[in-house]
């Protein structure tokens, strides 16, 4: 399949999403620290190391192995001039009849609210439903989060629920709403709760 071959890279109208590498370190590095404060109410808890030199390492050696092998597709979001913006990761791809995968992704604080996560989502599901043949994506997040929740609707994502106790963010176990997008959907617009 095209996307265990070749490394992916996905070109948009602003940015290209593409593999992390080894480059990447310090921007990376920096991107995150920086927008610490915004991201701790949205992620889990982060470890001691992980703005260190060799988590990041062994962040960019997993992507390439996920990617290689079809389980992930983990996709820096990159400006044309060169700017980290964040990233974006659909994981836990399942073959057979599931046919799916899940999608998580961050923004840098200096640029939320400016269209990139909303035009890097739209991407990845144009990726996965095309080279990929996917045939669902799901996402979730926290309910209180507004600024996810509009760019997966206006992605096409679906409101599909409330999942109990999902994910530990910030050091407590949190519910998130569940949403998906379907290759062929048929579901129309689907109110939120």
């Amino acid at each position: 399949m095209f996307f265990r071959r070749h490394a992916p890279r996905l070109e948009t109208e602003r940015m290209v999403l593409r593999l992390p590498a080894h480059g990447d370190y310090s921007a990376w590095s920096n991107l995150r620290a920086e927008s610490r404060e915004f991201l701790t109410p949205w992620e889990p808890v982060w470890h001691a190391d992980h703005l260190s030199r060799r988590a990041f390492t062994n962040r960019v050696y997993w992507a390439a192995r996920a990617s290689r092998s079809g389980t992930s597709l983990p996709l820096f979001l990159v400006r044309h001039d060169g700017v980290l913006l964040g990233a974006i990761t659909l994981d836990g791809i399942r073959r057979g009849p599931a046919q799916m995968g899940t999608l998580g992704y961050w923004i840098g604080a200096p640029f939320v609210r400016q269209g990139y996560m909303r035009e890097a989502i739209c991407a990845v599901v144009a990726h996965a439903f095309g080279p990929m043949d996917l045939s669902r994506i799901e996402a979730a997040c926290l309910p209180e989060n507004a600024a996810s929740r509009g760019a997966l609707e206006s992605c096409g994502f679906k409101y599909e629920g409330v999942a109990q106790s999902y994910l530990q963010i910030n050091g407590r176990w949190r519910n998130h709403v569940q949403y998906s997008i379907l290759r062929a959907d048929r579901r129309g617009r689907t109110e939120a709760g």
